[in-house]
């Protein structure tokens, strides 16, 4: 199975980690697309191990980058099929780093971005025991029909999506807390008004709050 690596950043404290954050980058970028916000959050949060690890697989679309999942666009399963197919070697890595940092799982945080939000919901809802939070910056929720066979009680989720997204429209918001709704699965969520498809410095400000939240800091 394929190992993964990635930029990490150790406790601004100097002291062994209390909890970690896990960024799960987009399509087409790496892990050093997001371990810059690692360095953001490190004032605030100081005994916080960070890490943005590669996504898997070469990005069809863009050389220098990395995909979770190859995406064509034309195949409606194919987020499902995308992210049942990561799922195990984001799941290895994830234990791998608990172990190394001799955590407990619900230290763990999932931070994703794009396919990267994809990502954390798939893996961050069914993990056991579960992880501490999810927080996912303008994604999707893959396999919404899926949802009945997550394990109880649930993470909290924050989702954070911008109203002007041309690549994942906002709609997806909308459809993924519907879903969760409709599971009974609680989910906070924020749209930030004139903002395409990034991340905003009051998005930044909502996913420090509830990364914060999820671990009692």
């Amino acid at each position: 199975m394929t190992t993964l690596d990635g930029p990490r950043l150790a406790p601004a404290s100097g002291q062994p980690a209390e909890a970690l954050v896990i960024f799960l980058h987009g399509y087409g970028a790496d892990g050093n697309d997001l371990i810059d916000i690692g360095r953001a959050f490190q004032p605030y949060l100081p005994t916080v191990s960070f890490v943005s690890p590669h996504a898997p697989e070469p990005c069809a679309m863009a050389p220098m980058g990395r995909q979770w999942f190859d995406l064509t666009l034309r195949d409606p399963t194919e987020y499902w099929r995308g992210v049942t197919k990561a799922g195990p070697v984001l799941n290895r890595f994830i234990d791998e780093e608990r172990d190394r940092l001799q955590l407990a799982e619900d230290r763990i945080v999932l931070v994703g971005f794009s396919q990267g939000t994809m990502m954390a919901l798939y893996v961050g809802l069914r993990r056991q025991p579960g992880i501490g939070g999810i927080v996912g910056y303008s994604g999707k929720l893959a396999g919404a029909e899926h949802l009945a066979e997550v394990p109880r009680p649930t993470p909290p989720i924050t989702l954070i999506h911008g109203d002007q997204d041309q690549v994942l429209p906002v709609e997806n918001l909308t459809e993924a807390t519907n879903a969760l709704g409709a599971a009974e699965i609680p989910v906070e969520f924020h749209i930030r008004p004139g903002l395409g498809h990034g991340i905003d410095q009051k998005g930044l400000q909502l996913g420090l709050g509830a990364i914060k939240g999820a671990l009692g800091l």
